[in-house]
This record gives structure tokens, sequence and C-alpha cells, in this order.
């Protein structure tokens, strides 16, 4: 029997890359989207991302403009690079729409996002929980005798590791705001 010629890659889950070599890689895109402030906006914005069976990951809507009626909404969603581009495309033929940018690529960024964990425990584990919050510096915004409820902010990835150490901590329920994010410099 001969061996397999199978090359190293960048997997997470495997010591190979099984993946097919001539398919595009997914890519992971944050979208600044400045809409009109308007009942039923929102539904359009994402009945464009629904009809077309692209994902949203993380999706974000508030006010920025009082006197200009105007919303940001932030989305982050995930596609091949044609994929993103037809998505910035499409959105930016809306009428609704005043501006597309794509944090992603015009440069640095800032991006937060806000968690409330709530966490059960007595004893060792509720000590544990309570020295790992304070190396996250997650606030307890909510204290009971057998229960926390903690409050983070920070990059989704420290959101991520956060809830992972907590599960076995007795981790009962996650809120995420989703991400807020803005160009960094001019």
């Amino acid at each position: 029997m001969s061996a397999l010629n199978i090359k190293k890659g960048t997997s997470k889950h495997s010591a190979y890359d099984l993946r097919d070599p001539h398919a595009e890689h997914i890519e992971t895109h944050t979208l600044a989207v400045i809409v009109d402030n308007e009942s039923g906006v929102l539904a359009r914005v994402i009945g464009l991302f629904s009809a077309r069976g692209y994902n949203i990951d993380s999706l974000t809507v508030a006010e920025v403009d009082h006197l200009g009626h105007r919303s940001r909404i932030t989305i982050v969603t995930s596609g091949t690079p044609q994929v993103i581009i037809q998505i910035k495309a499409q959105l930016e033929r809306m009428v609704i729409v005043h501006a597309v940018h794509d944090l992603t690529v015009e440069g640095p960024s800032v991006q937060r996002e806000l968690a409330l964990f709530k966490v059960k425990g007595k004893g060792e584990q509720r000590i544990e929980a309570l020295r790992l919050a304070e190396i996250f510096r997650a606030n307890v915004v909510d204290s009971t005798l057998e229960s926390f409820v903690f409050e983070m902010t920070g990059t989704p990835e420290k959101v991520d590791a956060f809830a992972e150490l907590m599960r076995p901590l007795g981790l009962i329920e996650v809120a995420r705001t989703g991400v807020a994010a803005l160009a960094r410099g001019n």
C-alpha cells in the first residue's frame, strides 16, 4: 500500500486540510449600513439576506442621527469574497440605504459586544466563577445565594472564551447584544 498524499493545512479540527483546493474560502465581514429610521426598514434589509440564503452572524440596530432620522445597522456576515461583494452591491442599491461601509476591508476597526451571563454555583464553584470574572473584567450586576449575573464587554472572541470557562462552573443562560463596531482613526 502506498502512503496517502495529504497536505497539512490550517483546519482547526484536523492536522490535514481535506477541503477542495479549488473552493473559495469563507470570510467574515462587518458591515455598517446607514439607513432611514422608518418602520419596515430593518425587515427590508434582513429580507435581502433571507431571500438569497445569506447568513447573519450578528445584528445590531440603533438610531444614530435623531434630527436626520437615520439608523445604523451593524451586520456581521460570512461568505465567499464574491458573496460579500454581492451583498454590499445589493445593499447599496436599496433606496432606504444611505451608506454601506465594509469595516473589515476599510482598515482597522474597534468591535465590542455586551453580554450577560447567569451562572449558578455554591462553594468552590462560586469562588472560581468570581475569580474568572475578575480576570475577564466582568462585573457582577446581580447576586443571589445560588447564582450570579455577570456583565461583560469585549470582542466576540473574549465573550466566547468567558462563556466556555463558565460552562463547567454552572452557566445557565447567556444574552448577547451583537457586535457594535466603528472604524479607527479619521
